[in-house]
Formats: C-alpha cells, structure tokens, sequence
C-alpha cells in the first residue's frame, strides 16, 4: 500500500479524541499525491458528518463558486487535497459549532502535507486556519487577515469561511467579492489549467 493510502487509512480510523465527540469519530478528509491545491478549513458539520464528504453543504457550495470550480473538479482528489482542522464534528456551543478539536492538526497536518509535494497553494479558511499556519503573520483579525490575502502568496490564500452565517460579513465587505474572489478565481484557474 502506498505511504499516503496507509495515512489515509490511519486518519480515518482515528479515534484520538472520540469520546469528546457527541457524534462518534467519522474523520474527513480527502487528497492524492498529484494535488495541487489544498484546501484547510475548519471541522466538519453535521452534514458532512452525515455523508462523510468535505464541504457536503451550503458552504461548499459558495466555496466553490468563490473558487470557480464545479463539483467534480472541486471532488477530484488529484487536483485538490481537503484536509480540516479538526477532522471530526466537534459538536455544537451557543453560536453555532464548536471550534476544531486541538489534537488533529498536530497529530496529522504535517504528516500528511509530506506526502503532497506538488501542493502549490492552500486556502486557508476561517479564523483556526489562519492562526495555525500563519502565526504571527496574521494581521489583527480574520478580515484585515483576508484583505491582505496577496501577502501571503504564493503559498497561502487566507478566506472568510463560506457559510451562510457570514452573509452580514460580505454584506459589510463588498471589496471580498469584487477583489478577493477574482483574484482567488484566477489563481485556481491558472492552477488547474497546468495540470
């Protein structure tokens, strides 16, 4: 078996934190060596949990149209890697899901980003994304973070997430939608067209 399909296997079957867990251990997580473009997000929803496929949502949805990929680009695992950072539904708190649980990504990020050596970009979205990969880099919160997206590439392209919830957010930020999104479109076409 190949090192990356035994990862795979072995995150799948994870059951580091199950207990903490008010729906099981059900990781997702989806990538073939050949990817070019990864995708971080937060933790799986419910629905995701439901169907054991990334982004099976209403978020997915606006992702990848942000993106400007249809569903089968967007599910060909040898173009585009999707790994949370938290692979399991961590359950739900007052304003909405919990935050990822804090064993995956140390446990499995670095591990699994070895196995990908033609990732050319990661979209880094949410809050968790960012704080993990860009550290200090980021600017003083989410939006400045995502307004200066152009800084941090060409290996990261920080995002708002995509769910309904932060509907108000783009309503506030329209630059997001007339620059951030074209520019976010041209990089992933000029990717994929390479491949």
């Amino acid at each position: 078996m190949p090192a990356l399909d035994h990862l795979l296997t072995e995150i799948r079957t994870c059951k580091v934190c199950e207990e903490n867990l008010p729906l099981g251990a059900r990781p997702v997580v989806s990538a073939q060596t050949s990817a070019k473009i990864m995708i971080i997000g937060q933790a799986p929803g419910t629905k995701v949990h439901a169907s054991g496929v990334p982004w099976d949502d209403a978020s997915g949805q606006r992702l990848r149209e942000w993106m400007g990929v249809d569903k089968e680009t967007f599910y060909d695992t040898s173009k585009i890697a999707i790994m949370p950072m938290g692979f399991c539904y961590p359950g739900r708190g007052k304003g909405g899901d919990l935050p990822p649980r804090v064993e995956c990504a140390p446990l499995w990020h670095e591990r699994l980003l070895e196995q990908l050596p033609d990732l050319v970009l990661t979209l880094l979205i949410g809050q968790y994304a960012q704080k993990y990969y860009l550290g200090k880099q980021r600017k003083k919160n989410l939006t400045e973070t995502v307004r200066a997206y152009h800084e941090y590439q060409p290996d990261y392209f920080p995002l708002v997430h995509p769910s309904p919830r932060n509907l108000m957010w783009q309503r506030k930020n329209l630059w997001f939608e007339d620059e951030v999104v074209p520019a976010l479109q041209a990089v992933v076409k000029k990717l994929l067209t390479n491949m």
